[in-house]
């Protein structure tokens, strides 16, 4: 019964996003299916709605993934540096490739992507694990230095305003023909699913992991590599949408528990319905103009993240 309601649920969510948008295209219309229409529906409107399913799903997953890998809630690849590392791959790419394709765009941002993420958990070895604000707050430093250099040398080469106009969390430029690349993530979320209870145990700590013979290192690496290249490639499609990989996976843990594989499914239709809820909301709230997805995600995200904050605090 469960399944169903949130499948209903997101269903109607998507109706919604193909319908509200500047040109008024009603139920009953539908079905005349003019010349308009359906360039409107099909080049524009769908392929939004689907990509708005795919990016929330795969950067809550993804913040899963990291809280399971680090043992820490508030972990994600915006509060860890992966993002920021990606962003400066990308800049890298427009600086010395600037005619280079999606697939080499990608290739690099997961490669800066999957390093700095792996200096940010060489650097919580250092700190202590109980501290679970603590560590957050070390990848959102790490991060900041990264993004400081990336915009240091926008600036250098006058990128500054083409870089952030880019990667800032926006799905209004989605269209047919340049958004499909995104669809390289759902391969990525079906090996979450095999790999879902390695995931498990490997949150459990690498002691736990030895004692039931799983090898934690690769079992790390494997997820870091899938967060590395889902997170390049929604930063590629679509920019930055920060918090969702928090608060979706400690929402879902907080009523359903801690085992990935019984919440895989509910993190990744949990983040599409949010992001679904946030983008019609930039759609409506100065309409006909709409404002960027990030804002509304940061604005909303924010204040649940300080609940978060808050109710772990007096745990």
């Amino acid at each position: 019964m469960k399944k169903v309601g949130l499948f209903l649920f997101i269903l109607l969510l998507a109706l919604l996003s193909i319908f509200v948008g500047v040109k008024d295209i009603s139920f009953t219309q539908l079905f005349q299916w003019d010349s308009e229409q359906k360039l409107v529906l099909l080049t524009t409107r769908i392929p939004r709605t689907v990509s708005l399913m795919i990016a929330g799903s795969t950067i809550s997953i993804s913040g899963l993934i990291m809280q399971h890998l680090t043992q820490n809630k508030f972990v994600s690849p915006s509060t860890a540096g992966t993002m920021d590392s990606a962003r400066l791959g990308i800049l890298v790419v427009m600086i010395f490739f600037p005619t280079a394709p999606l697939l080499f765009r990608s290739l690099i941002a997961f490669l800066f992507a999957f390093g700095g993420t792996l200096i940010f958990l060489s650097l919580t070895r250092f700190l202590p694990s109980k501290n679970q604000v603590m560590i957050p707050l070390i990848g959102v430093m790490f991060g900041n230095i990264v993004g400081s250099i990336a915009t240091f040398f926008a600036y250098q080469f006058q990128l500054v305003q083409n870089m952030s106009s880019w990667l800032q969390g926006n799905f209004s430029t989605v269209m047919k023909g340049s958004y499909e690349l995104i669809y390289l993530t759902l391969p990525l979320l079906v090996i979450v699913y095999f790999f879902a209870y390695r995931f498990t145990i490997a949150g459990m700590g690498e002691d736990m992991s030895h004692s039931v013979g799983l090898n934690y290192r690769q079992t790390q690496l494997l997820g870091l590599s899938i967060v590395a290249l889902s997170s390049a490639v929604v930063l590629i499609m679509v920019g930055s949408i920060p918090f969702l990989g928090v608060i979706i996976p400690n929402l879902v843990s907080m009523r359903y528990g801690d085992h990935m594989k019984n919440t895989l499914w509910i993190t990744a239709v949990g983040g599409s319905i949010f992001l679904l809820i946030c983008d019609v909301a930039a759609r409506i709230v100065i309409a006909p103009y709409e404002i960027p997805v990030s804002v509304v995600v940061g604005v909303i995200g924010s204040l649940i993240f300080i609940f978060l904050l808050l109710r772990r605090r007096t745990a």
